[in-house]
């Protein structure tokens, strides 16, 4: 099968279908969508992990050869402190509850609620169609190096982006959108993962000696997820028995890439 069809079909799992799938899991009652939300970060969260150190930077460190492999922690340190700018300015935020400190409005019945509430809508839906744009583009870098990393790369992709995807379209929910309407635009800014899947792939073709650099940002993006948003959600469950429900899902998830990565080779 040519690559740009592996790239599309799995830009599709990691954007498309994880937003359907986040559809569905709103249909759920909210009292068993609030228990199993955690758990789908947990799993998310050893997911990306499993993906960015046994998958994403090995590549990035064997495909840059033995005299550019110390530029590689590098481009990760500056891809986290990256991350970390994008956030402050609010261009990326994710949010795993049905109301976000962030996003939410400061009074529900404050005057211009109902603008102020569209326009965080807005905000949401261009953050999450520029996060699905350079998922898109990651998801092509890791399948430009191997298909078997591409592959690992999108499930741990689609494993954050439900949970993700859930909370986002609570928020749209919560601003005021119709359930169809709040669906579509979802879906519509989940395309985007496609259109940066597709013009990364031409456009890293023919310059494969970035690619080592484009994997070890697609790193330091999953580590940032993980480290600085889905971690801090779970520090705020502090039961022993979720702690251990935690650790187990955590590592559920570095196995699933860790088997995955070890089948596929």
């Amino acid at each position: 099968m040519p690559l740009i069809v592996w790239i599309i079909l799995f830009c599709l799992v990691g954007g498309v279908l994880s937003v359907m799938a986040a559809a569905v899991f709103l249909v759920l009652k909210e009292p068993l969508r609030n228990r199993m939300l955690p758990h789908l970060v947990s799993f998310a969260t050893g997911a990306l992990l499993g993906a960015a150190f046994m998958g994403l930077l090995p590549h990035a460190i064997e495909s840059s050869g033995s005299t550019d492999a110390h530029l590689i922690p590098m481009t990760v340190l500056f891809g986290l402190l990256g991350f970390f700018l994008l956030e402050k300015m609010v261009v990326w935020r994710h949010c795993h509850a049905d109301h976000c400190e962030i996003h939410a409005p400061e009074e529900d019945h404050a005057p211009g609620k109902n603008g102020r509430e569209r326009s965080v809508g807005t905000l949401i839906l261009i953050g999450d169609g520029l996060h699905n744009f350079l998922d898109g583009v990651l998801i092509a870098g890791a399948f430009l190096t191997d298909v078997h990393l591409g592959i690992v790369t999108s499930l741990a992709v689609a494993a954050h982006e439900i949970p993700q995807e859930v909370g986002d379209f609570a928020l749209l929910l919560h601003s005021g959108y119709r359930r169809g309407k709040a669906l579509f635009y979802n879906v519509l800014s989940s395309l985007t993962t496609v259109i940066g899947g597709v013009l990364a792939y031409y456009a890293l073709s023919d310059l494969q000696h970035a690619l080592p650099y484009v994997l070890a940002v697609a790193a330091s993006s999953f580590i940032y997820i993980a480290v600085a948003d889905l971690i801090p959600t779970l520090h705020q469950r502090i039961k022993v028995s979720e702690t251990i429900q935690q650790i187990v899902l955590i590592a559920a998830g570095i196995l699933v890439i860790y088997v995955t990565h070890s089948t596929l080779h």
